[in-house]
């Protein structure tokens, strides 16, 4: 009997290691972005006189980075990744310099808007290196390592943002990421050798259409964020078009029958979108709530985050070592979505009986768990249900869900936050956790319209 052990690939063998430390590096930068921008928004807005834009500066690099994602889906498709990794980066370290040194709030919205843009760019290449650098065997363990990549960036990044805060001001977290960034794409270089362009005969043509839709996204998810601030009747047609135009402009973006939960990657794009909005659209708001209501310091009140990134790269790491033979897609994406709808109605019930702080902090502890359970196999199954050649749209689909879903969710966040009277209402918070507990209950729909899931092929390596 032969063994097989030797021949098993691993993410650390010298064909894959400077992939796998690369993409790593540059997921751990936008992991320490996230984390310490969620920490220290509350004091950034109080600051620069915004606390009526406090959705739209976490849903303006959202929103940017849907014709960031369609653009670079097309782009790589046709030129292979290696340019657009290029051009992303870049935009993405000038919005970073721009938030960095950004004097009021427009010049803060301004920097995340570019910041986004090329974010949403450099993660469809991620995606596409994983595709294409990677054997199928190895996706679950390359996505579990971009899970583990939250750890380190969890257990000092919201402190740390916190003490920096404190010490030296907030524009200096954004000058550490900068060159945090710097180094991380440094090491995602040599791979980008290894993304060729496909031959002429190959490329498919340029898709205005559905790069000038995802502007058009773009322009009207931005409407909904920034409807708190407007006059309530302005306010009202302002939520109404954004609806309709985000509707109408998403459609083109994503596959047919995403709406409705059709099988395959439609029923995967639609939970990823739900799930990102049910739960990022409440996690803006857990600091704020642990600030506002229970007057934790910035760098406490990141604890939550830290829990829930942990959480999430354990929970991710035991779902790439289980397997689909023994977690199927279906239990696996069901077992995500209720530890999420727990986190959400614990978040609600602190916020409603004013529980202890640290009830909230176990219960986004369960909320990261759920989502590193669902997250990668949402991402396995994109490139499952994606042919050789077309992995640029699929991931880009994957990804313009996952951005659209959250900015929405803060949208509605948002709306309902300043309705109720913001920060010193209780009733505000109470809401946001009413609402998003709602969305995140459409994501069974498309568990149950999911259908048969394809084996994963066989490497011939």
């Amino acid at each position: 009997m032969t063994s097989t052990t030797a021949t098993q690939p691993s993410l650390f063998e010298p064909r894959h290691l400077v992939a796998t430390v690369g993409m790593v590096a540059i997921v751990a930068v936008s992991a320490f972005q996230n984390l310490a921008m969620t920490t220290i928004m509350p004091v950034i807005a109080a600051d620069l006189h915004g606390e009526a834009l406090y959705s739209l500066s976490f849903a303006a690099p959202l929103a940017a980075g849907v014709p960031g994602m369609v653009l670079a889906g097309n782009w790589t498709d046709r030129a292979g990744g290696r340019v657009v990794a290029w051009v992303s980066a870049a935009l993405f370290a000038l919005g970073t310099a721009v938030v960095m040194l950004a004097p009021t709030m427009p010049v803060f919205l301004a920097g995340r808007l570019v910041e986004g843009f090329g974010a949403g760019a450099i993660d469809v290449v991620l995606y596409v290196l994983v595709a294409r650098v990677f054997p199928a065997e190895l996706h679950g363990a390359v996505f579990a390592g971009f899970a583990a990549a939250w750890v380190v960036p969890a257990l000092i990044g919201p402190a740390l943002a916190g003490i920096v805060t404190d010490a030296f001001g907030w524009h200096w977290v954004f000058a550490g990421a900068l060159g945090i960034a710097v180094v991380a794409f440094a090491c995602l270089v040599p791979t980008l050798r290894r993304l060729h362009a496909p031959v002429l005969e190959a490329r498919p043509p340029w898709q205005g259409g559905r790069i000038g839709w995802s502007v058009g996204a773009a322009v009207a998810v931005l409407l909904l964020n920034l409807a708190p601030d407007l006059p309530v009747p302005v306010r009202i047609a302002s939520v109404v078009v954004g609806l309709v135009g985000a509707w109408m402009a998403l459609r083109p973006l994503l596959p047919r029958r995403t709406f409705t939960g059709g099988p395959g990657l439609p029923s995967v794009v639609l939970l990823r979108g739900v799930l990102a909005a049910g739960f990022f659209g409440s996690e803006a708001y857990v600091p704020f709530l642990l600030q506002a209501q229970h007057g934790l310091s910035a760098a406490t009140a990141g604890l939550a985050l830290t829990v829930a990134a942990l959480s999430w790269a354990s929970a991710s790491w035991a779902h790439g070592r289980l397997g689909e033979e023994r977690l199927p897609a279906a239990r696996a994406f069901a077992a995500g979505l209720g530890l999420v709808l727990v986190s959400l109605l614990v978040a609600l019930a602190v916020a409603l009986f004013d529980l202890p702080a640290w009830v909230l902090v176990a219960g986004w502890f369960v909320g990261g768990a759920g989502m590193g359970v669902a997250y990668p196999r949402t991402s396995m199954l994109t490139l499952r249900f994606s042919r050789e050649g077309d992995d640029g749209f699929a991931s880009s689909a994957l990804t313009i869900a996952d951005a659209a879903g959250s900015v929405v969710g803060l949208a509605v966040a948002g709306l309902l936050f300043t309705a109720a009277g913001g920060q010193d209402e209780p009733a505000a918070f109470t809401l946001v956790f009413v609402a998003m507990t709602v969305i995140a209950l459409v994501g069974f729909v498309a568990v149950r319209r999911l259908g048969p899931v394809p084996p994963p092929p066989v490497s011939d390596g």
